[in-house]
């Protein structure tokens, strides 16, 4: 049954911009989703070891750097990814519009390196989703009220991509991964581990807490306080139909209600 909205964001990490050549793939896994949805948003996070490379590369200039500077600095990973990806969209006939986390309209409150999201305020994004297009959006970072530019601390792409799956009202938010879902054990150390098909809100918590790092906690609670059903699928794969992954997901009827407080 089709979501009255039909809106799809779709959140790809570090692991799968990796290399010029990882972003042709994953357009293509995005073009093989517009066949289901007419309205897409896509949250991208730095290429893997970028946010790395540039910490490094601060504490070489000063060991303790200013929190303001140390945001304006690494935020710059993911202004990359979402430009190169607008690029190799634009190669295939497709046509995005890339936003860093204040163009989003991604609010937060002050505290730089560990920023909150306070709201999410999507009104450049709405009329690039009603025209037809693709979004791109920087995750992991913000705007706080003051006008600054905030970072969520690490995993915060997680929880830029719920919340702004939740201001978009959704079906769902997807993240890709190199892995096909969420298993029982590390399925890079064990081959036999068992890989879940659905989870509860809960239970997903659960595993995270005891160390699997397939989702940054905060975007699991965010998604439990409003109902939003999250789908971990492999980036690897571009036919849908080899991407079955791990559902999570609650009572959206019994959600407590579309807000951010404290997450």
């Amino acid at each position: 049954m089709e979501h009255p909205s039909n809106t799809l964001v779709m959140k790809f990490g570090g692991a799968s911009v990796a290399t010029p050549e990882h972003f042709a793939r994953i357009a293509d896994v995005i073009i093989d989703r517009m066949r289901d949805f007419n309205r897409i948003a896509i949250v991208v996070s730095a290429m893997a070891n970028t946010t790395d490379q540039l910490i490094d590369l601060a504490k070489k200039v000063n060991p303790d750097p200013p929190r303001r500077e140390y945001d304006m600095l690494v935020t710059v990973g993911e202004r990359i990814s979402i430009a190169l990806l607008a690029m190799a969209l634009s190669l295939k006939k497709c046509e995005a519009v890339s936003f860093t986390g204040s163009q989003s309209g991604i609010i937060t409150c002050g505290k730089h390196s560990e920023a909150r999201i306070i709201e999410v305020k999507p009104h450049r994004i709405l009329p690039v989703l009603d025209a037809g297009k693709l979004a791109i959006v920087a995750g992991f970072q913000g705007v706080s009220k003051g006008g600054e530019i905030t970072t969520l601390g690490r995993g915060g792409s997680d929880t830029s991509a719920v919340a702004l799956g939740i201001a978009l009202k959704a079906q769902r938010v997807e993240f890709y991964k190199d892995v096909p879902g969420i298993f029982d054990e590390d399925p890079k150390r064990k081959n036999n581990a068992n890989m879940f098909d659905e989870l509860s809100f809960d239970e997903a918590l659960n595993i995270v807490h005891k160390g699997a790092k397939i989702l940054h906690p905060r975007s699991i609670e965010l998604a439990k306080k409003n109902g939003m059903i999250l789908h971990v699928r492999s980036f690897n794969e571009v036919e849908e139909s080899k991407r079955n992954g791990t559902i999570i997901k609650g009572n959206r009827e019994k959600a407590e209600g579309f807000h951010y407080e404290d997450i």
